[in-house]
Parts: C-alpha cells; structure tokens; sequence
C-alpha cells in the first residue's frame, strides 16, 4: 500500500518518517519531491573494479549549472536527508526529468526501513544537458510494510552506506566478500 500524502504528513509529524529540511509544497498526492544537491562525482578510472575502492572526483554544481554528458555516470547527490522507520521508500525520477532524457538510478531505487541519509543518485543522459542544484530531480514514495523488522538497515553490522554525508558516495561493492 502507497502513502497518500496525508498518510506521509502524519508520519512525518510522528517522527516516522523524517524529511530535512522538510518543505511543505514538496509534498505530492502520494509521494515526497527531492532536490539536486550542489555536489555531483565521476569515477576517475574508465574501467570500474567491482572488487576494488574505485576512486571518484568531486564535482560541485555552480550557479550557472552544469552540463552533463552522455556515455557518463555521475553520482549525485539529494539536498534531502531523510529517515524511514516503519516504511519502505522507493525513489523515482520526476517525468519532467525523464523527458529531458536523465534517468536518476541505474538500480538503486528501493531504500530499506531503517535508511537514514541522503539519496545517491545513479545519473546518465541520453543527451547534453544542463542541471542545476536545488532544481526538482525525483520523488520519494513510501509502501506500508506488514509485519515486524529484526534488521533495520541503519543497526546493520555490514551496512555500507550509514555515515551522514551531503555529498554522493561510491560503490563500497569492494566490502563485499565474493
């Protein structure tokens, strides 16, 4: 089951789910807006190891944007941080971004409950374009879970991805054992 909007705001104001900063016309019919955060990064190598630290260099977003190339993977970042305690959040782009051809996540869409940070986002383009920090780049909808969690994902013992940031973090694949 989808949250209505009246549904997220309740669970905003019981400290369910947490939006910061949390700005009342974001809120959609049955889901939250999310922000570009000023800070983008590229991977420095061509060729990715999933068995090793891939190294990635920082990109800050200037008032005059920034112009993203295809054949390219940018990390970004979202301006909101955000908790879930007793929901499950899937980010979505917003179909005005779709249809300048930029897709936010390759794969990463679901969050787990207990997810307490920023969004990476996962950014390509089908064309050249210009993005801008703090314009609208996806929407968070949140599904009911049904029944009780033991394995929160922020009280995890082999979470990677706990440690508040405002800028957009790698893949820590290489802490996995395979």
């Amino acid at each position: 089951m989808i949250l209505t909007d009246v549904s997220i705001k309740r669970a905003i104001e019981n400290g369910e789910i947490v939006v910061e900063p949390y700005r009342p016309e974001c809120l959609g019919t049955n889901s939250y807006d999310v922000h570009l955060g000023k800070y983008l990064a590229v991977y420095d190598d061509e060729v990715l190891d999933a068995k090793k630290h891939n190294k990635i260099t920082e990109i800050i977003i200037g008032e005059e944007g920034y112009v993203l190339q295809p054949g390219e993977l940018y990390l970004g970042v979202t301006e909101e941080y955000t908790e879930t305690h007793n929901s499950v959040p899937f980010l979505e782009g917003k179909s005005s971004v779709g249809r300048l051809g930029i897709d936010i996540h390759a794969t990463a869409g679901k969050g787990d409950v207990g997810f307490c940070n920023t969004w990476t986002l996962e950014i390509s383009c089908t064309k050249p374009v210009r993005v801008y920090a703090g314009m609208p780049i996806g929407q968070l909808i949140y599904f009911m879970i049904d029944g009780e969690v033991n394995n929160y994902y922020n009280k995890k013992k082999n979470a990677k991805y706990t440690e508040r940031t405002i800028r957009p973090v790698e893949s820590m694949m290489w802490k996995n054992k395979f």
